[in-house]
């Protein structure tokens, strides 16, 4: 996955954007470089209090603890998870879990855009002390980074409105993913290599540098569907204004994790805080805010890719 999967991204408009003009079928993210510009509208916010937790802010590496700040590689926009307001903020589900973490540790984080595929390398350099882009902890990527884990995505699939597509015979679509997620790389071109298989036309993968365009493509009828994480898919739709709608029903769950230095104690450590936020139900109120409970977990493990 992306690093993603369950929910996923947003952006500056696109050339898509351009060509459309003011299009009636436009996201309305399409406009700017947000999703909205902050939590869904129309529905009330929950404010939480974090206090730092000094057992568990003592577990911190040295580097990390003297400098006061965690620098965390991000690659926007992947509403609702992270994506910029109208003010060029970033915000979003892991940004809010991100900053209440960064209170538990009394640290703060300092998030540098990055493109998605860098961030791992990165992390590997010593350039950043975490990713947080919606990375699905997989076997593969365990070999590269250490996870955190901190919700459950799914795949969720999503077509033009009154069309109907079924993500299991999708043989001859045209697809939309974002470039280099779990989607891209393996989801959709395994349904691919079935479809050849089985003697029909393979899917046509169509990449996008982020997931608004993908979801505006599908709002214009330029793909016949898009894949995306479960709750990426989810926000897309709730944006759209009723021109996407589901299609099908969310499969391949899967942890999304924040990546850090193989070995590192980083990983124990936000782990800890983490699941002080799931215990106090400070971790909840953030997802509801946000509207992405149907994935929260209970228990946040340290590598717990299932494939």
């Amino acid at each position: 996955m992306s690093g993603r999967s369950v929910f996923a991204r947003g952006r500056v408009a696109r050339t898509i954007c351009a060509l459309a003009g003011g299009s009636a079928l436009l996201l309305a993210g399409c406009a700017s470089n947000t999703e909205g510009g902050g939590t869904p509208s129309g529905e009330e916010t929950v404010a939480v209090e974090v206090d730092k937790v000094d057992a568990i802010a003592a577990t911190l590496p040295e580097k990390i603890a003297s400098s006061g700040k965690i620098i965390v590689g991000v690659n926007i926009p992947y509403s609702p998870n992270e994506f910029k307001d109208p003010s060029g903020k970033i915000v979003g589900f892991d940004v809010d879990l991100v900053d209440a973490v960064g209170k538990v540790l009394g640290v703060t984080p300092e998030y540098t855009e990055a493109d998605f595929d860098k961030i791992i390398p990165s992390i590997q350099a010593g350039s950043y002390d975490m990713g947080m882009s919606s990375f699905t902890d997989t076997k593969e990527r365990e070999q590269s980074v250490d996870f955190t884990t901190y919700f459950s995505a799914g795949v969720q699939w999503a077509q033009p409105a009154g069309k109907s597509v079924d993500p299991t015979n999708a043989c001859g679509l045209r697809v939309g993913v974002q470039t280099t997620t779990i989607e891209d790389l393996e989801e959709v071109p395994a349904k691919s290599a079935a479809c050849v298989a089985a003697g029909k036309p393979p899917i046509e993968i169509v990449k996008f540098d982020s997931q608004d365009d993908a979801a505006n493509a599908v709002a214009l009828g330029k793909v016949d569907a898009m894949s995306a994480d479960s709750p990426v898919t989810a926000y897309a739709i709730k944006q759209s204004d009723g021109k996407i709608e589901a299609a099908g029903e969310v499969f391949d769950a899967a942890p999304y994790g924040w990546p850090v230095a193989k070995g590192s104690p980083l990983a124990q450590t936000l782990q800890q805080a983490l699941q002080h936020l799931i215990d106090d139900g400070t971790y909840r109120t953030i997802a509801e805010n946000w509207g992405v409970e149907a994935g929260v977990i209970t228990t946040s493990q340290i590598n717990g890719a299932t494939s």
